[in-house]
């Protein structure tokens, strides 16, 4: 006689989370009771209100929905006694903090799918840090949530390595994929703790506008390379013209390529802009710029 489903309630927010809350949904292990993220938010210049992308797929697939401001000061609406004590609080890139009570709520355990191999970049951005700090491999982490951020025991590890001009977009997507597909099959195993190595912790804090300015005399060109494959499309990245003028870097390469313009950088180093927009204007090639400020 098969096992009965496993009980979820999911927390999550942005597109990274999808992939996982879609892969528990519609395995027949589980049966997710409820979905909480952060409330719909204005959008773009126009600030049309918009609802996070795990919203939008939990009510296609029939899920409710609870936004709560702030979860640790109201009361889940799952959380009375019509309703089955879930198994497991599965937490995925939701974005707030949750309180200990909240933490053990499940009956087995509160669970993160965190996108770095903890305890390496602990925080808000591991994958753009990943990418900034050059690191040469990656991958997924299911722990056990503890009060500490992303200090809980790990539960499962997966490694990827990073591609040598892979952007922030393509590797956001691979570990979201790589990771639902671990979290199933974490779920479905009995849970084996490992305590978190003491060494090699690094933390990553959440990125703002400024994260986004690079500047060729004090930084090489593969540290702004580097910053424009891992903070595109946001926060982007910016830098100073000599006219007080501002130019967004969308895509550029350690080598030249057709219709590119060459940046000088610090150490004598050379970025190629490939792809650029200017203050006020529309995404252009690098020599099609250049040739605009001559």
């Amino acid at each position: 006689m098969p096992a009965p489903p496993l009980h979820i309630i999911f927390a999550g927010t942005p597109a990274f989370a999808v992939p996982s809350l879609e892969a528990l949904a519609k395995h027949p292990a589980f049966i997710v009771d409820l979905v909480i993220t952060q409330p719909d938010k204005p959008v773009g210049r126009k600030g049309i209100i918009t609802p996070p992308p795990v919203k939008i797929t939990a009510e296609k697939l029939g899920i409710p929905v609870w936004q709560p401001s702030d979860i640790n000061s109201e009361l889940p609406p799952i959380a009375d006694n019509r309703s089955p004590v879930p198994d497991y609080l599965v937490v995925v890139a939701y974005g707030q903090l949750l309180k200990e009570s909240l933490l053990a709520f499940p009956r087995i355990a509160p669970l993160n799918l965190h996108a770095s191999l903890l305890p390496r970049w602990r925080g808000a951005s591991p994958i753009q840090h990943a990418i900034l700090e050059g690191d040469s491999e990656t991958g997924i982490t299911v722990q056990r949530m503890v009060k500490m951020l992303d200090a809980g025991p790990i539960l499962a590890q997966e490694k990827t390595m990073i591609g040598s001009r892979e952007t922030f977009s393509e590797l956001h997507d691979r570990l979201a994929i790589m990771g639902a597909a671990l979290l199933v099959q974490t779920l479905q195993d009995p849970l084996k703790e490992m305590p978190q190595s003491e060494s090699g912790i690094t933390l990553c804090k959440k990125l703002t506008r400024s994260s986004g300015i690079v500047d060729p005399k004090t930084m090489t060109a593969a540290e702004i390379d580097r910053c424009v494959r891992a903070l595109n499309p946001w926060p982007g990245v910016t830098l100073s013209l000599d006219n007080d003028s501002t130019l967004k870097l969308l895509a550029t390469d350690l080598v030249a390529r057709s219709q590119t313009t060459p940046l000088s950088c610090k150490n004598d180093t050379t970025l190629h802009l490939i792809t650029v927009q200017p203050s006020g204007g529309k995404p252009m090639t690098g020599e099609e710029w250049m040739h605009g400020q001559r």
